[in-house]
């Protein structure tokens, strides 16, 4: 597939993007938004400096003019792309990647990029068809502004001790600082600099990466503990017991805060629960499903004004932010703890509990896949079915999605259930339609 994502551009160090590529990507990119201001930050990561500098050569080559904020999360560069009122921006970054990736989160104007966007700048780095100019380059700080922002947003201070898992990436001195000025007793874990990632792999939404971090909230008698990915735009949740709150049991505390006042969209990604539609519907309010990627749901929560967005990869998106902030999710989360006295184990147990496997990957040939999509798709005869994103089948007890890989050779298979005998069920119907997918993984037996 390459390096160049739906979303996104992303490859290995070295063997799939380097200092040259990353050079003629800032030309291609450059060539796009023709002599404009954009900014460009970078994470952690031991390949970004080097990476960064010969992307921001790349294009003030083209004629971009270039304000280099440093060192930031992700969500500060968002952040400084408004505040600085630029033209687009540039991050370095593969995010949740382990650290022998690295890659580049792109804006272009004031809507998130699109896969036509990607194509566009592949083919400028592959026929060298670049625009010439002279760019310059400032240098800004914008990490008090950012503070100031996020106070302003809000200014609720609380007492909790809270373990805060920077997993060694971008947040690992800014996420401390700010839970400690809104008066929150800190314990941090993996809270130095290192793009190596030596201590956890940076995405969160592995849960095996967070067991020290379950651990250190047992052992330090912690109300909640929090976890980041390598740039800071993820977050998962521990509560007081050790156990892992998962990506849709927060995004349905945060449904009930913001829609109690009054109704508004809210958009999820299609491997959500079933739990994160229920509770949007409870509340009278427009459940918004789109297909899986950061650049879809923004683009969804943009386009439909809502409230809210969420993906269980531990993506949050927020209106009064315009993007997501796995810091400022962090500390909305506190703050409801805060505001409400009670803890996370309160605030979970009354969320329906379903039955869900995680992402079943299966290798399977590129030339083979879409037919088993055909295959599935005949199910539409008997069951409402979404082609949203490969297909979703919506059983009367619950769910069964296939799609295809947009990285790898491989399918990615997921199921949800009310309870095991449906499970059960929901897997034996699915699978009789793919039977040369039975025995492929452990977790498609029944």
């Amino acid at each position: 597939m390459g390096i160049y994502k739906d979303c996104d551009i992303r490859g290995i160090y070295g063997q799939e993007l380097d200092e040259s590529t990353a050079f003629k990507i800032g030309r291609a990119i450059g060539s796009l938004v023709l002599g404009r201001r954009i900014v460009v930050g970078g994470d952690v990561r031991q390949s970004t400096p080097s990476l960064k500098e010969n992307l921001m050569k790349g294009l003030m080559n083209s004629g971009v003019s270039i304000v280099d904020i440093g060192m930031v999360p992700t969500p500060v560069f968002y952040f400084a792309k408004n505040f600085l009122k630029a033209d687009g921006g540039v991050m370095v970054t593969a995010s949740h990647n382990p650290a022998i990736f690295n890659g580049f989160k792109i804006i272009l104007g004031c809507m998130p990029i699109t896969k036509e966007d990607i194509e566009q700048i592949q083919e400028l780095v592959e026929t060298n068809d670049f625009t010439v100019g002279v760019g310059e380059k400032e240098e800004v700080d914008v990490y008090q502004a950012y503070k100031v922002h996020i106070k302003k947003l809000l200014g609720h201070e609380g007492k909790l001790k809270v373990v805060i898992d920077a997993g060694n990436g971008a947040v690992s001195k800014l996420a401390p600082e700010l839970f400690r000025s809104f008066g929150y007793d800190v314990k941090e874990l993996f809270c130095q600099f290192d793009g190596r990632f030596p201590n956890r792999e940076p995405n969160p939404a592995v849960y095996k990466n967070l067991v020290k971090l379950q651990q250190s909230v047992v052992e330090t008698e912690a109300d909640i503990g929090i976890g980041f990915d390598g740039d800071g735009d993820r977050v998962v949740f521990v509560d007081l017991k050790g156990q892992i709150v998962t990506s849709e049991e927060s995004f349905v505390i945060f449904i009930r805060e913001y829609l109690k006042s009054e109704p508004s969209p809210v958009v999820y990604d299609i491997k959500s629960s079933s739990i994160v539609e229920k509770e949007v519907c409870r509340y009278r309010s427009q459940p918004i499903m789109e297909r899986s990627g950061h650049a879809f749901i923004k683009k969804a929560f943009l386009e439909h004004s809502a409230v809210l967005a969420g993906e269980v990869s531990g993506h949050f998106f927020f209106k009064e932010l315009g993007c997501d902030d796995g810091i400022y999710a962090a500390l909305k989360m506190c703050e409801i703890l805060t505001k409400s006295k009670k803890d996370l184990v309160a605030l979970t147990e009354g969320i329906e509990k379903t039955i869900m496997t995680p992402d079943i990957r299966i290798t399977y040939p590129w030339e083979k896949q879409r037919d088993l999509l055909v295959k599935v798709e005949s199910l539409k005869y008997k069951y409402p079915i979404s082609t949203l994103d490969g297909i979703r089948v919506q059983f009367p007890y619950g769910w069964a999605l296939i799609r295809q890989s947009v990285t790898e050779p491989c399918v990615t298979i997921r199921f949800e259930a009310d309870h095991e005998e449906n499970m059960l069920s929901i897997k034996k119907e699915f699978l009789a339609c793919v039977p040369e997918l039975y025995g492929l993984h452990e977790m498609l037996k029944y």
